[in-house]
């Protein structure tokens, strides 16, 4: 991995969906645990409305947030979608209860839940099917042949995986195209450099969740000396390391504020330099790099 300033702004996704890279992830306007509806529900449209103003073109969400509040807000807020508006959602989790999410990526699963993604999303097709998660207790050919003959059908556009390894991923590719993969991912979390690697190689989007480490972030003295150094939040520091670390890395930085949606987006004003970059580089030592 290339430690250089990475400058692009924008990533084709399947080679077709162009967006800009720095995005929005709709799992936090729902309620508290990701569970039922919004304490603001205002407030999360005006989110999702003025994500769509300072520049977003790729939103990210999943049956399971809420379950199904996220899609329903994001359908509410923005439908009909303007043309350049590219929706990613994911299916194979269940919901629970608050902060629980077993795995359920069976055909008869994933069926219904891209079914209700469509329709809640009011959606003939979604441009970004994404694999929650691979199930461990069913065979990942079952997981995949559902995914290719959905895709075949019309009802997907392009396939993506989440929470893989490089062997999941080569295995999925010998279905169907893998566009894009989600892993845990933060410049003190490098546990999938390896798959990060793959991705850029081969062309596929690399979407890190918990980009910030859930907020953990601020007990990064190098992060808050670089944030000081420019006058930025650690937050917005975190962030562009990411976008300047790989060309194919799309931020999806998540908030139910209207005023942290702007200061997520900040982050594309943000001009670390190469002293800068090599000083969080060293935070967290790549695994499988």
């Amino acid at each position: 991995m290339s430690n250089e300033i990475t400058s692009q702004k924008t990533f084709s996704i399947g080679g077709d969906l162009t967006i800009n890279r720095l995005g929005y992830g709709a799992m936090r306007i729902t309620g508290k645990g990701i569970w039922g509806p919004p304490k603001d529900h205002d407030e999360s449209i005006r989110v999702l409305k003025r994500a769509l103003e300072l520049g977003v073109t790729f939103i990210d969400t999943a049956d399971s947030y809420g379950p199904n509040v996220s899609e329903e807000l994001i359908a509410e807020a923005l439908h009909p979608y303007p043309a350049n508006l590219v929706i990613g959602t994911k299916g194979g989790l269940l919901r629970t209860g608050p902060d629980q999410w077993p795995v359920d990526a069976s055909p008869a699963h994933l069926k219904e839940a891209l079914e209700g993604s469509l329709k809640r999303l009011k959606l003939d097709q979604i441009d970004l099917y994404q694999l929650h998660r691979i199930d461990p207790e069913v065979p990942a050919e079952e997981t995949f042949a559902f995914l290719k003959q959905a895709q075949q059908d019309g009802k997907i556009k392009h396939i993506g995986l989440s929470e893989v390894d490089v062997e999941d991923i080569k295995k999925a590719r010998e279905f169907f195209e893998v566009v894009s993969v989600q892993n845990m991912y933060s410049v003190d979390n490098r546990k999938w450099e390896g798959v990060l690697e793959y991705c850029e190689q081969n062309n596929i989007a690399f979407i890190p969740w918990y980009p910030l480490s859930g907020g953990n972030i601020h007990s990064q003295e190098v992060l808050q000396k670089v944030a000081d150094k420019h006058g930025v939040t650690v937050h917005q520091v975190a962030l562009s390391w990411l976008l300047n670390h790989s060309p194919n890395i799309l931020l999806i930085p998540g908030t139910s504020s209207v005023t942290h949606l702007e200061e997520n987006m900040e982050t594309a004003n943000v001009k670390l330099d190469q002293e800068d970059i090599d000083e969080l580089d060293a935070i967290s030592p790549p695994v499988g790099g």
